[in-house]
C-alpha cells in the first residue's frame, strides 16, 4: 500500500505551489535530477522545510541518460584516484545494502581474454578488479550483496555472453557492480521519499533569477510569475548550473549509448567490458537491461557551446560504439540493428585538463558571490554524499536548525509496478499497461505523455515503439488528470 504523503500528482503540485508562494522555506533546491532530489531528501531528513523546483520533469536531464550502473569506481583506481574510488565504493554499499536494494541488483561484468584485448589490458583489468574487491571488503559489502571477482573459462564466458567470437578466446575475468533497474526511477523514488518527509516537489517551475533569499520563478503551465522566499538556495542544475551562477567553470562531456535487442547478442546474462585500444582505464560496456535490451556505451566527448535541453548522439559516436563492440563479436552487427540511441551531458568541473576523460569525477560545493550554494560534478553513484555536503554547508552558513543527515540509513520508497488491469495493454502486443500509465500520473508526478514514455517507463528510448504508443498514452494521461482531484 503506497502511503498518500509520498504521492506526487497535479493536485498536490497546485497546492504546494500556492504554499511556496505564501511562506518562507528553509531551503530552496533548484533542479530535479538525482542531485537536486538528493539535496531535497537530505534536507527533509534533517527536519528542514524544503521546496524543490524543476523547469521540466523529474530526471529530465542527465539523470535519465546514465549507464544505469551503481559502480565502485574501478576506472578511478586505474587512474590513481583512490579517494573517488573509495567514496564510490562506500556509496554503492549504502545504496545496495540500505537505501535502495529494491532498485539495484548485482551485475556481472566480463573482461574477455580475446584477440583485441592486449596482455597489458588483461593484466591491468585483473589487477584493478582485485583492488576494487579490496575496497568492497573495506566498506563491508557482503559477498551476498556483491560477489567478488573470479576467472572463467572459455565455455563459461560464451554462456555469459553468447555473441562473443570463440576464435582465440581464452576465458576471462568477471567482476560485479550494481545495476539500477532504471536511473529515472531512482530519481522519482528519491523525490517521493522527500515528499513523504514534507518536501514540496514542484515540476514545470522555472527559476528566472536566484538570490541568497529565494528566487523569481515562472509556473510554465500557467505563465504565472511568483517569488519563492527561502533562508538559503542550492543550485543543483547540473550542466545548466552556470546559467544561474556565472562564476562556475563547467566542462560538459557528452556520454552516448546505443540500444540493441538482446536477441541479437544471444541474450547475454553478463555485461561485456571492452577496453579501448591502447587504454587501461577507458572501456565500452555492453549492459543487459530488463525488457530484452542491451545498452552499449559510453563515449566521453567534449561538448562545448550552448547547452541543449536534450543532448543528441552523433552518428560518429554511434559508429564508434558499434565498431568497438563488433571487434569482439562472432557476427558483427550492422547499423540497422541499432534500435535507439541517447546521450547525456556530464557536468564536469573544468580543471584545465586536455580531455574530459582526464577530469576528476569529484564533486564541488561552493557559494557564489550572491550567496547561492552550487553543487556540481560527481556522478549518480555518489549523489547522496554530494547532497549531504551541500546541505552541511547550507546549515553552517545560514544557521539552519537542522540535525545531522539521515540519508545513510533511510530506505527509499518501494513503489512496485501496479497490476496490469486484466491485461489492458496500451497498444496491441505492448508490455505497457493502462494501470502503469495511470499510476505514473496519480503517484509519480507525470503530467504529460512524454513524462510517462520517456521518464517513467523508458519506452521512449526506442523511437518506433514510442511513436506507436504516443496517441494512446496521451488519451490515458488526459483522462487520468481529469479524473484526479
Amino acid at each position: 500500500m503506497i502511503s498518500a504523503p509520498t504521492a506526487l500528482h497535479a493536485a498536490r503540485r497546485r497546492s504546494d505551489l500556492a504554499a511556496a508562494a505564501d511562506g518562507t522555506c528553509d531551503l530552496l533546491v533548484v533542479g530535479g535530477g538525482i542531485t537536486g532530489t538528493g539535496v531535497a531528501l537530505d534536507a527533509a531528513s534533517r527536519g528542514l522545510r524544503v521546496t524543490l523546483i524543476e523547469a521540466e520533469d523529474l530526471a529530465f536531464g542527465t539523470s535519465r541518460f546514465s549507464s544505469k550502473l551503481v559502480h565502485g569506481g574501478l576506472r578511478y583506481l586505474a587512474t590513481g584516484d583512490v579517494a573517488t574510488a573509495r567514496e564510490s565504493a562506500r556509496e554503492r554499499h549504502l545504496l545496495m545494502s540500505v537505501i535502495a536494494p529494491h532498485l539495484i541488483r548485482p551485475l556481472g561484468q566480463l573482461l574477455p581474454f580475446a584477440p583485441g584485448v592486449s596482455g597489458r589490458q588483461r593484466g591491468a583489468g585483473a589487477a584493478g578488479m582485485a583492488m576494487g574487491d579490496l575496497l568492497r571488503l573495506q566498506v563491508r559489502t557482503s559477498g551476498k550483496v556483491l560477489p567478488g571477482p573470479h576467472p572463467v573459462g572459455t565455455a563459461r564466458a560464451l554462456r555469459l555472453f553468447p555473441a562473443l567470437n570463440p576464435r582465440g578466446l581464452r576465458g576471462g575475468m568477471v567482476t560485479y557492480d550494481g545495476q539500477l533497474s532504471d536511473d529515472a526511477a531512482l530519481v522519482v523514488a528519491v523525490a517521493r521519499t522527500a515528499a513523504g518527509l514534507g518536501a514540496r516537489i514542484l515540476t514545470r517551475v522555472r527559476a528566472e533569477r536566484l538570490h541568497a533569499d529565494g528566487a523569481a520563478v515562472t509556473d510554465t503551465l500557467t505563465g504565472q510569475r511568483i517569488d519563492i522566499r527561502a533562508r538559503t538556495v542550492i543550485n543543483a542544475t547540473g550542466v545548466w548550473a552556470a546559467t544561474l551562477d556565472h562564476g562556475l567553470a563547467i566542462r560538459p562531456s557528452r556520454g552516448t549509448h546505443i540500444l540493441l535487442d538482446a536477441a541479437d547478442l544471444g541474450h547475454p546474462v553478463t555485461a561485456l567490458t571492452i577496453p579501448l585500444e591502447g587504454s587501461i582505464s577507458r572501456y565500452v560496456f555492453a549492459l543487459p537491461q530488463r525488457g530484452g535490451r542491451v545498452i552499449v556505451g559510453l563515449t566521453d566527448v567534449d561538448a562545448p557551446g550552448p547547452i541543449p535541453s536534450v543532448a543528441e548522439p552523433t552518428e560518429a559516436e554511434i559508429t564508434f560504439l558499434l565498431e568497438t563492440l563488433n571487434r569482439l563479436l562472432a557476427v558483427p552487427l550492422a547499423r540497422h540493428r541499432v534500435r535507439g540511441a541517447f546521450a547525456g551531458l556530464r557536468p564536469l568541473v573544468d580543471t584545465g585538463a586536455s580531455e574530459t576523460a582526464d577530469i576528476s569525477r569529484r564533486h564541488l560545493v561552493r557559494t557564489s558571490e550572491s550567496g547561492v550554494i552550487s553543487v556540481l560534478g560527481g556522478k549518480l553513484t555518489t549523489y547522496r554524499r554530494m547532497a549531504e555536503d551541500a546541505v552541511d554547508l547550507a546549515v553552517r552558513q545560514r544557521g539552519l536548525r537542522g540535525g545531522p543527515s539521515g540519508t545513510a540509513t533511510l530506505r527509499l520508497i518501494d513503489d512496485p509496478a501496479p497490476g496490469d488491469g486484466s491485461q489492458d495493454a496500451v497498444v496491441p502486443g505492448s508490455a505497457l499497461f493502462r494501470a502503469a500509465v495511470e499510476h505514473a500520473v496519480r503517484f509519480q508526478g507525470a503530467l504529460t505523455a512524454a513524462d510517462v514514455l520517456d521518464r517513467r517507463t523508458r519506452i521512449g528510448l526506442v523511437p518506433d515503439e514510442r511513436a506507436r504508443a504516443l496517441g494512446a498514452v496521451e488519451r490515458i494521461v488526459a483522462e487520468t488528470l481529469t479524473d484526479s482531484p
